[in-house]
């Protein structure tokens, strides 16, 4: 029994999913190994030989793979597939474009936005926006597993795997790439901060976010929304958390002006401390904070940055 892992990267460099994604798989059981599809990407297959409880790292090393078209890399892992119990990936926009196409072509069931490892065929994932917890049991040859990120810890370096070539799948002719618009921000990325400063739809305007930039700023913060603030216009969609949006388990999470709606919560409750400023003191945001401030956030934020000067 051996779990394969795809690695999410970008040539250069593992994401820190990967790591959070090894830990779930070594909680499979059996050897771990990890997929790295890519071009020039000997940086990355080097760090993935570096992750603590890793064996192996095959290394699919193409131009179609440049840029993680997820038609080509889904037929890669395929090509693998026939050596592993287990194949993972984890949940983020990259993992979830890629292992559907896997499990349909096997003819097996994806276990979606697992948050453990119960046993190699049983495992917990949220439904019902994270109110539930689902207990799934699989009887299919291969498990085919998206893993999110949050609720694993990420896997330590200081391994030495060895590091082979494989034989790399041809271009799958279905899909090609186009441009890519990233967004460009001097703030830690949202899923992976220690820290997030999130708005909601009390900030008022989009203009009015501009009073949380001062603790962000402090802090070393991202900052974040919720999807009410996202819809009405006030910041970027890629700053919405919550169950539509990127879940998030920082070390320290302030929500200001956030009512504490379900899909909101779903997307940033594991954080290890919550801070809430909300006006209403009956708002649901206090029933998952560990503090709580009753007040008006147009106050109290200005007082936060002052007392942290």
């Amino acid at each position: 029994m051996a779990a394969l892992v795809i690695a999410e990267h970008d040539n250069a460099s593992l994401k820190g999913s990967t790591l959070n994604t090894v830990t779930a798989a070594a909680q499979c059981g059996g050897d771990v190994h990890v997929l790295v599809a890519g071009h020039n990407c000997g940086s990355a297959a080097e760090a993935a030989s570096k992750i603590s409880g890793v064996s192996k790292v095959l290394v699919a090393d193409a131009a179609q793979f440049a840029d993680g078209l997820a038609e080509n890399v889904a037929e890669q892992a395929l090509a693998l597939a026939g050596g592993y119990s287990h194949i993972l990936a984890p949940a983020t926009a990259y993992g979830k474009n890629i292992l559907p196409r896997v499990a349909a072509k096997l003819d097996v069931g994806q276990i979606s936005e697992i948050t453990k490892v119960d046993s190699p065929d049983t495992f917990e994932r949220p439904i019902y926006a994270g109110n539930a917890i689902a207990m799934v049991q699989s009887s299919d040859p291969v498990k085919v597993i998206t893993v999110r990120t949050t609720g694993f810890d990420a896997a330590g370096t200081g391994g030495s795997a060895a590091v082979e070539n494989v034989t790399a799948v041809a271009d799958s002719g279905k899909s090609a790439f186009v441009s890519r618009e990233l967004a460009k921000s001097d703030r830690p990325e949202l899923t992976a901060a220690k820290i997030i400063v999130s708005g909601g739809r009390g900030m008022g305007s989009g203009e009015n976010f501009k009073i949380l930039e001062p603790l962000a700023d402090k802090l070393g913060a991202a900052m974040g929304a919720s999807r009410a603030a996202v819809d009405a216009g006030y910041v970027p969609n890629d700053w919405q958390v919550g169950q539509t949006g990127k879940i998030v388990a920082p070390t320290l999470y302030i929500a200001v002006g956030i009512s504490g709606a379900i899909q909101h919560l779903a997307g940033m409750k594991d954080s290890k401390t919550i801070v809430a400023i909300n006006k209403d003191p009956e708002a649901p945001i206090f029933s998952v904070a560990d503090y709580g401030i009753a007040g008006d956030l147009f106050e109290i934020v200005p007082q936060l940055v002052k007392e942290l000067g």
